[in-house]
């Protein structure tokens, strides 16, 4: 067995942000190790921010991609979930230290060392890769697998945006049917969070502040009613009528009539993260018994969850495929919110000849 795997990807250098070719070695693959051939890879606003260092600890060069799926190629000999053949994917971890009260409950991505699957650096002091690239070598207890009747490029935006809304729901106890939650925000997150909803029995408003999108909401994912923040009568007519919220939207905005829509007991969670800090109005919270809480992706196991989940109720991604030479423009269009609403890349059809 060879030392290092010879890969090839699109990578940033610096933090303009702009991607191209760019050549490197992976791991051989270890006793625990699956190898897999990566055939799409979903983009996800977290690869734009990091590839223009952002939030300031991008480290270059930077291959992105977190939303990974593929076919296995080889496993290590101890490797006992895997074989040569399976479907699979990887999120947005490849590793956390295994020992910690977390990672004792299956809550790796909570781990204080819980490293992430591209910009991190590894147990063996090197810095991950992420899936713009045409393999991944990635231990055995951080491989998702992946069911055959879902579709992999559909399925790969899951892996991010599925468990990212999936969680919230299941942990806050926003999944029972006869439920009212609302989803604020219809993007990239917004919209697996209505179908997670909707198969969970739950009925679902979603809050944006687009008018155009009630079509959207009402008839292709299947809300059950919209509402637009910005007109107040609607706002207030819906006061007091929601057991929680999941609020995806990463922009600064008001906080308070959110709270105003839940019931007593009611929950706000956010998922999207913000640049700048909110203001924070304590009183209804307060005179509401109303909790403000957040969630990040999910543990491995719960990931699989929603995964199966997702293939029992044919739950995918709405995405667009795009050949990665078409990278930095969608990029742009990702600036731009022109997405509808998440760009996967097919890895396997058009890297090499990129």
């Amino acid at each position: 067995m060879i030392d290092r795997h010879k890969a090839i990807g699109w990578a940033a250098r610096d933090s303009s942000g702009v991607l191209s070719p760019f050549k490197f070695s992976r791991r051989a693959t270890g006793e625990k190790d699956v190898t897999f051939k990566v055939l799409y890879c979903g983009i996800c606003h977290t690869d734009l921010h990091t590839s223009k260092n952002d939030w300031g600890s991008s480290k270059y060069p930077l291959v992105p991609g977190h939303e990974i799926v593929g076919v296995v190629t080889e496993v290590g000999s101890k490797v006992q979930k895997f074989k040569v053949g399976d479907k699979v994917g990887v999120g947005c971890m490849v590793g956390s230290c295994g020992s910690c009260d977390n990672c004792s409950h299956n809550l790796e991505n909570y781990c204080p060392k819980y490293i992430l699957t591209y910009g991190g650096k590894y147990h063996d002091g090197t810095i991950t890769y992420g899936g713009y690239s045409d393999f991944m070598v990635t231990g055995e207890g951080f491989v998702i697998h992946i069911p055959d009747n879902i579709p992999l490029d559909g399925a790969a935006p899951l892996l991010c945006a599925g468990i990212t809304t999936y969680s919230p729901l299941r942990h806050y106890g926003l999944d029972k049917p006869g439920m009212h939650v609302g989803v604020v925000g219809l993007g990239g997150l917004g919209h697996v969070a209505v179908k997670f909803a909707k198969a969970l029995g739950v009925r679902v408003t979603v809050i944006s502040t687009s008018p155009n999108k009630k079509e959207e909401a009402i008839k292709s994912l299947k809300a059950d009613a919209f509402l637009v923040s910005r007109e107040q009568d609607q706002m207030k007519a819906a006061m007091g009528t929601m057991d929680g919220i999941i609020d995806t939207v990463s922009a600064v905005h008001p906080l308070l009539p959110l709270i105003g829509l839940l019931k007593c007991d009611g929950k706000l969670v956010m998922v999207g993260l913000p640049e700048k800090p909110f203001e924070l109005p304590i009183t209804p919270l307060v005179l509401g018994r109303k909790i403000i809480a957040g969630s990040c992706i999910g543990g491995i196991k719960e990931t699989q969850e929603m995964i199966d989940f997702a293939a029992k109720h044919n739950i995918t991604s709405d995405i667009e495929v795009i050949p990665i030479d078409y990278l930095n423009t969608a990029m742009e269009r990702l600036l731009k919110a022109d997405v509808r609403y998440r760009l996967v890349i097919d890895i396997a059809n058009t890297l090499k000849a990129a």
